[in-house]
């Protein structure tokens, strides 16, 4: 073999050694190196932690009447990666959920994993709608449980009870001081998915169930809170203020027994209600004590007859 042929075939050698040495790093980057990240990426694709909410504890007054509770509704989501006919299934969300075409079609067609259709569907609502997608075979469509906030009384107590946002949280009132213990703690579920979008049941992975939130029990009697409602109403007409409050307490422990603020709000329709409504003025409003501090005018005028009349028996004795 002359020397020109021996450096060729050295020159082909090398290329061939330095094209499976960079497969061969390749690979084992692949393989060891990146491994758990595209392992993660691999399970985010079909694995999907499901949460499960606990359900918010109830309000009642010291009677055990209900003064506020939680109605089942469902929350409608979409995976665009899972939709196989997106104009058909924006067709059945218009109809059922009675929301813009235009509206849902963007949503859709944002091709992200998680897209929040619409909150608060009523059950009745939620399985019409989990129907007609069963029969027209359409997949991408999900449904959770959730819960909503009912307040039974309507504007009673509104400003001692509170209210809640849309992630369940107090906003104020008791919903906000008792947050702690009315919310309780949600749970979670792994469940697997195949193409198609549905559960593989066999696969379903670690699950912790939910903890319900506490029952708070208020001193608040709803008897004598409808008394006190009557009697603010009939001031507010009798007399046209701007605002009004009553209180009404048990002075032996000093328990409020039943509270009033005009002007109010409905706390089922909070989001009409103005900031001067949502003032709960027995409270943060400064008041002038009047007949209630006469009290400690008395007191104050026996003290100092009592130390004149010390003065005057000092100076004869001195005398």
């Amino acid at each position: 073999m002359n020397p020109s042929s021996r450096t060729r075939c050295a020159f082909v050698c090398a290329i061939f050694i330095a094209l499976f040495s960079i497969f061969s790093f390749r690979l084992i980057y692949l393989q060891a190196i990146k491994h758990d990240e595209y392992a993660g990426l691999a399970a985010e694709k079909h694995v999907y932690k499901q949460p499960i909410y606990g359900e918010r504890g109830l309000i009642f007054d010291a009677n055990n009447e209900v003064l506020a509770h939680n109605i089942p509704v469902e929350t409608v989501w979409a995976d665009a990666t899972h939709l196989n006919d997106v104009q058909a299934t924006v067709n059945i969300l218009n109809t059922e959920l009675k929301i813009p075409s235009d509206q849902v079609a963007e949503k859709l067609n944002s091709g992200r994993r998680y897209i929040v259709i619409k909150r608060e569907v009523p059950a009745a609502q939620a399985n019409a709608l989990r129907e007609k997608l069963r029969a027209g075979d359409l997949r991408g469509i999900y449904f959770d449980h959730d819960a909503k906030r009912l307040y039974p009384n309507g504007s009673m107590l509104c400003h001692v009870i509170g209210f809640t946002d849309f992630d369940h949280h107090g906003v104020q009132g008791v919903e906000a001081s008792m947050e702690e213990y009315l919310h309780g703690q949600d749970g979670y579920r792994f469940i697997e998915h195949n193409r198609a979008g549905q559960e593989i049941v066999p696969y379903r992975g670690q699950e912790r169930a939910p903890r319900d939130g506490y029952q708070v029990h208020l001193t608040i009697d709803l008897g004598l809170q409808s008394i006190v409602e009557d009697e603010i109403d009939a001031a507010m007409k009798e007399y046209s203020p701007q605002k009004a409050t009553i209180i009404l307490m048990r002075p032996q422990t000093g328990e409020i027994l039943a509270i009033a603020n005009r002007p109010n709000f409905d706390l089922n329709l909070r989001s009409e209600a103005k900031p001067e409504e949502m003032k709960n003025r027995a409270i943060i409003d400064m008041m002038v004590p009047r007949s209630t501090f006469k009290i400690l005018a008395v007191a104050s005028c026996g003290i100092n007859h009592c130390m004149r009349m010390y003065s005057e028996v000092l100076y004869f004795v001195q005398s």
